[in-house]
This record gives structure tokens, C-alpha cells and sequence, in this order.
């Protein structure tokens, strides 16, 4: 062993009999309080250590019931959104179901109004293209539902039924380009013939020179087509031009909104015209 290993162990042990000595001392000698020393000192050095473990532990315990509560309000909070989602839907479900019962109420209200036999239909889809503005309806030959049947809405007139099948039926709305329906002015009873336009107007024409029409007359139908009921409702005039003494331009704005249609009625009662054809059909038959 050499002289500077023998001198760090003597330094080490007068080190430690001096630690020693201290503590001997501490623990004889009091404090003002009389307490030894030496357990003041190590009451105060546990007192410190407690303290610092009570404060982190307080700390680790609030940011765990901190973290649960913020995960408890989030699953709430989810819980919350779903059940906010689930009346949402609920609720516009039964929107829906009131506006179908309201206008499904309209339909019997003309129906019993119009005094004619009619099937009401539903709109089950419409044309893809606007050259041609057709809907489909959910009922056919099966039900009664011949070829240019008027078929009516509580607003008015929509269309006439051009491709009758077996449990469904296509229908020219009133707006289509070859449309056209007698009409005449409400309020004068001046005659023309609405003509459909393939927008979302339509123009009178074939109105006299003298007819009394201005902007917000109410039109109608007249029955002089054979295919539309005489007096009910296409739209109102929006404008009127002349050129001299001459009718040049007269628009008409639809009374039904094609746009949001969902249920009709489909005439069965034959107009008139339409007796008068199928007397002469029969008539025909018969002498042959």
C-alpha cells in the first residue's frame, strides 16, 4: 500500500470521527426548546422530505383527477354530440313527415273541392334533361291512368300524362317547350293558349288584338284542350308588351313550383272532349 493510499484512509477516518463526535454532541446537547439537537436537526430534515413528498404527491393527484375528469367530460361531451345528432335527425324526420301529411291534406282539400274522380300519385323522379321537363309518378294503367290524364296539384295545373305504363306513368310538365293548355284571363275571360317555354315561365299566346290583360291577371284553364278541367289555376301574368295595336309578348309565372312537387292528382274523369271522342269511338265500332 503506498503513502498517498494510507493518507486518504486517515483523512476518511478523522473525517468520520469527527461526524461522529458531532452527532455524540447533538445528541447531548438541547436547543432553546430542550430538544436534543441532533433529533431537532433530523426533525426538521423528515419534516422537509414529508413536506416534499406531500406537495408532489397533491400535485400527481390533482393532474390525475384533473386527467379523468378532462377524459369523463370529453366521453360526456361525445356523448352529448351523438344524442344532439340523434334528435337532429329525429327531428327532421318528422319535419318531413308533417310536410308530406300537410301536402297529402291539400290534395284531399282539391280533391273534394274539385268535385272530379282522381288518384293521387307521387313523384317518384324527374327528367334528367331540361329540353324535356317530365316527371314520373308511382301510378299507371293499373290504377286507372290513361294517356293525356291532366294531373293537378293544389297550386294548379302541372301537366298532362304522356307515357302511361303498367304501375307508373311519365308526365309532361306545363313548363315543357311543347306543352300547351287553353287558358283564358280570370278576371276578363279573354282566351289564349299557354305555351311552355322550357324555363321556368310561361307565354300566352293567341290573344286578341282587343283583350283586356294587364300584369297580375290570375289565367286559367279553359277547357277548350279537352285534356284540362276548365277553371283551374296555371299562373299570373308578369308581363305584358305590345307592338302597336298587336299582343307581342305576354309571360306567365307557373302557379305550381315544379321545383318542390312531391305529390299530384291525376284526373280520371274525363273532360267533355274526351266523352265526346269516346261516344264517337264507340259509335264507330258499332256501325262497323
Amino acid at each position: 500500500m503506498s503513502l498517498l493510499d494510507l493518507r486518504l484512509r486517515s483523512g476518511y477516518l478523522f473525517l468520520a470521527l469527527m461526524f461522529g463526535h458531532v452527532i455524540l454532541i447533538s445528541a447531548q446537547v438541547n436547543s432553546r426548546r430542550g430538544v436534543p439537537v441532533l433529533e431537532s436537526v433530523t426533525f426538521g430534515v423528515f419534516s422537509e422530505v414529508q413536506r416534499g413528498t406531500s406537495s408532489g404527491v397533491s400535485v400527481f393527484r390533482r393532474i390525475w383527477n384533473g386527467y379523468f375528469g378532462l377524459r369523463g367530460a370529453h366521453l360526456e361531451n361525445e356523448r352529448l354530440k351523438a344524442q344532439l345528432a340523434d334528435t337532429l335527425v329525429e327531428l327532421q324526420q318528422q319535419r318531413a313527415q308533417a310536410d308530406k301529411t300537410r301536402g297529402l291534406e291539400r290534395l284531399l282539400e282539391l280533391r273534394d273541392r274539385a268535385n272530379l274522380r282522381t288518384t293521387a300519385a307521387e313523384i317518384i323522379a324527374s327528367g334528367a334533361s331540361p329540353e324535356f321537363r317530365t316527371i314520373s309518378i308511382d301510378k299507371g294503367q293499373r290504377d286507372g291512368v290513361a294517356r293525356d290524364m291532366a294531373v293537378i296539384a293544389p297550386a294548379g295545373v302541372v301537366g298532362r300524362v304522356v307515357t302511361p305504363g303498367g304501375r307508373n306513368a311519365k308526365v309532361q310538365l306545363l313548363i315543357d317547350r311543347n306543352a300547351a293548355a287553353g287558358a283564358l284571363i280570370e278576371r276578363s275571360r279573354a282566351q289564349g293558349v299557354a305555351v311552355g317555354t322550357g324555363e321556368a315561365h310561361l307565354r300566352l299566346d293567341y290573344v286578341s288584338e282587343v283583350a283586356d290583360v294587364v300584369v297580375g291577371d290570375v289565367v286559367v284553364s279553359s277547357g277548350i284542350d279537352g285534356i284540362y278541367p276548365k277553371g283551374f289555376v296555371i299562373g299570373k301574368v308578369t308581363t305584358v308588351e305590345k307592338s302597336g295595336g298587336a299582343y307581342r309578348s305576354i309571360a306567365i309565372a307557373p302557379a305550381v313550383d315544379f321545383s318542390s312537387l312531391e305529390h299530384v292528382l291525376v284526373v280520371l274523369t274525363p273532360t267533355p272532349l274526351q266523352e265526346a271522342e269516346a261516344a264517337g269511338d264507340g259509335a264507330t265500332e258499332t256501325s262497323q
